[in-house]
């Protein structure tokens, strides 16, 4: 049976993958809701944007008034929400924005959903589903073992972080409280095309085609466990049609690597695919950088709970995927050029030299 999903956040990174998709491979029409900030772009939609099941509304979560109307008037069976401010760089010069969207906007959109949830009938109030995505960053730093559950203690270290936590407990919270159907997933790193070039991967893959340095943050020995954003998008999907309510699900692809080993895996790719474009090879371009403050050490995701009870695992590994991802970014210029010719040139974020602007 078709559903109507509205998608917040549906013209960024991860949410234009899940758009994609459901237009793709189901039958569910889909109302994305983003406020086109600088990570929002409408040609991550152009695959889907002629599709009659897709429409767009730009429209800022932190907008009460307005979110309640498109509610009321897609009449939704499902709320999947992605909207956030996401870079912990970023975070750190200006954590004022986070708090905003994170928080405030999470807070405006669940009032919305629970409104419109409670006038609905016995068997659609049953159906209705709110899914929250959220981040490992909220569970803290871990040290050389162990890996992040969902009952794994939180302890955000970072205000990116901080504020995702805030927000998981808010949509918690409305499930204990008010009974929304509530479902909140946590991922890991991910990666993959369309993805904003200010994030390691791409930027790294961008630098390294021009021959600029490749900025690694101190030893380069801090680990992420990376997720291929299409294996992601599935679970997303997987979630919000077949998860429990008041359930959380940790997604991950059991694909920890540190930094510079990811650094490195892109050179070796990029010389396979330019071969001779750097004298001395991609790697020669490695340039390690003083530090970001408060930089978690490592972050690994236990998947098992959404593969015993739902049935997901990652389809690629992190080096199908790398080489997936680069490829992409190689073939489609005319995407990346209108960013980096617009509101992201590569400069770097997060050193904390701005003071911690509001």
């Amino acid at each position: 049976m078709s559903k109507r999903f509205i998608v917040t956040g549906g013209a960024g990174f991860i949410g234009s993958a899940l758009v994609r998709l459901i237009i793709a491979e189901t039958q569910h029409s889909v109302v994305v809701v983003d406020k086109l900030t600088y990570a929002g772009n409408l040609d991550n939609l152009a695959p889907v944007a002629a599709d009659p099941r897709f429409s767009f509304a730009q429209i800022d979560i932190c907008d009460a008034h307005a979110v309640r109307k498109l509610v009321a008037d897609v009449e939704p069976d499902a709320i999947i929400h992605l909207a956030a401010e996401s870079h912990v760089d970023r975070s750190i010069d200006g954590p004022g924005a986070f708090i905003e969207t994170n928080v405030n906007g999470t807070f405006a959109l669940l009032q919305a959903a629970l409104g419109f949830w409670r006038g609905l009938s016995a068997e659609r109030k049953a159906a209705f589903r709110f899914h929250h995505i959220s981040t490992d960053e909220v569970f803290g730093s871990l040290g050389p073992d162990g890996l992040f559950e969902e009952t794994t203690p939180y302890d955000p270290r970072s205000p990116y972080s901080a504020s995702k936590a805030a927000s998981d407990h808010l949509v918690q919270a409305w499930h204990h409280t008010y009974g929304l159907p509530t479902l909140l997933s946590n991922c890991s790193n991910n990666y993959g095309p369309y993805h904003f070039p200010e994030k390691l991967i791409p930027l790294v893959i961008l630098n390294a085609l021009h021959g600029k340095p490749l900025p690694v943050y101190g030893k380069g020995d801090n680990i992420r466990d990376w997720l291929y954003v299409d294996d992601h998008a599935r679970a997303l999907l997987l979630i919000a049609e077949t998860g429990k309510p008041g359930e959380s699900y940790n997604v991950g692809g059991h694909n920890e690597r540190t930094n510079i080993d990811v650094v490195r895996a892109i050179c070796a790719l990029m010389d396979e695919f330019r071969p001779g474009s750097v004298a001395g090879g991609h790697e020669s371009l490695i340039t390690f950088v003083a530090d970001r403050p408060g930089h978690d050490q490592r972050y690994a995701i236990d998947p098992t709970k959404i593969r015993r009870e739902l049935g997901w695992t990652a389809r690629e590994n992190f080096d199908t995927g790398l080489r997936k991802t680069v490829r992409w970014y190689l073939d489609n210029e005319a995407w990346w050029q209108r960013i980096r010719s617009g509101v992201y040139q590569g400069q770097r974020l997060g050193s904390g030299s701005a003071g911690a602007r509001a």
